[in-house]
């Protein structure tokens, strides 16, 4: 707020505030008001008292003209509230008075407005210095509320800002068990489809070994071979083989596989030893030496020279 509006709030007229801050030297409120205070009698021209006078003049002329009597005529010296009876000398006094008092009948008077005394300037002092007492401590009071409105909604963001960030915290932890809980699960199912692969490989070949046993025919007459002619002994059918795997780790696993088992059942065996997800891993044999590829895999242990024993050495695949 201008210092001019605060002391048009105070009752006093802009003309009357413009003057006395300007011969002042602009040094304040309290310098101005005090300079009105002393010179609350002192004429200041505005544009109210100038259309007053005009108004008066005007009607003492048309009284000239229609009487002749110029000294009849009477000069307005103030403005008058019709309601309480109080003089004004500006018609900023009679608007601020209308706002306060909400009075609305005013009229002009030839009774002039009388001084100030002594007493009553000190008592319109320390009113208006109470006033802006008021005023100020309800500016400052206005400032406190702000300000501890402006620390509650910081607060509230604050917290706001920390429940989003745990909730947001939470819901990741969930996403991470959830995950973990559902590779636990598919571990388990890989773990059991492995087991029932090898326990179905054992039944086929225990069901084939015993079919082969049953429906196998009785030994031939042995007949002994002359001494002119020999017949080369033919070569004995092996329904099995005693496999050694020698690990990387240096252990050993020792298994019992059917002749005609592919040599992925043998993979399939070692990998399930080694757990789940294991390495890539081949075999070799050292006597003869070979390393088998993909393509053997698919070939019968008996077909691979692998009966009815041999040692297969896990090697780190390339």
């Amino acid at each position: 707020m201008s210092e001019i509006q605060t002391l048009v709030d105070m009752g006093f007229s802009k003309e009357r505030a413009e003057k006395a801050l300007q011969l002042t030297g602009n040094k304040g409120v309290e310098a101005a008001m005090e300079w009105l205070l002393a010179h609350a009698d002192d004429d200041i021209p505005s544009t109210i008292e100038s259309s007053a006078q005009s108004s008066v003049t005007a009607e003492g002329s048309s009284t000239t003209e229609a009487g002749g009597t110029d000294e009849s005529a009477t000069v307005a010296k103030s403005l008058k509230c019709d309601e309480c009876g109080k003089l004004f000398k500006t018609q900023d006094e009679v608007e601020f008075h209308a706002a306060k008092t909400q009075h609305s009948s005013f009229s002009e008077s030839t009774e002039e407005k009388k001084p100030l005394t002594e007493e009553e300037k000190k008592a319109q002092l320390a009113l208006l210095e109470e006033k802006m007492k008021r005023k100020r401590l309800e500016r400052e009071e206005n400032e406190k509320k702000e300000a501890l409105e402006r620390e509650r909604l910081r607060i509230k963001s604050g917290k706001d800002m920390l429940e989003a960030r745990r909730k947001m915290e939470e819901q990741e932890m969930k996403k991470v068990m959830d995950q973990r809980r559902r590779e636990k699960m598919e571990e388990k199912a890989a773990r059991e489809r492995v087991k029932a692969q090898i326990e179905s490989d054992k039944a086929a070949r225990r069901a084939k070994q015993a079919g082969e046993t049953i429906n196998s025919p009785p030994p031939a007459p042995v007949v002994s071979p002359t001494p002119a002619a020999s017949t080369p002994t033919a070569p004995k059918n092996y329904s099995n083989t005693r496999i050694q795997i020698r690990m990387l780790d240096g252990s050993a696993l020792v298994e019992t596989f059917d002749a005609k088992e592919q040599l992925a059942a043998v993979r399939l065996f070692v990998q399930l030893k080694l757990g789940t997800n294991p390495a890539p891993f081949g075999f070799m044999t050292n006597f003869p030496k070979k390393v088998f590829n993909s393509e053997d895999y698919e070939v019968p242990l008996d077909k691979l020279g692998l009966v009815p024993s041999a040692v297969l050495i896990v090697t780190k695949a390339p």
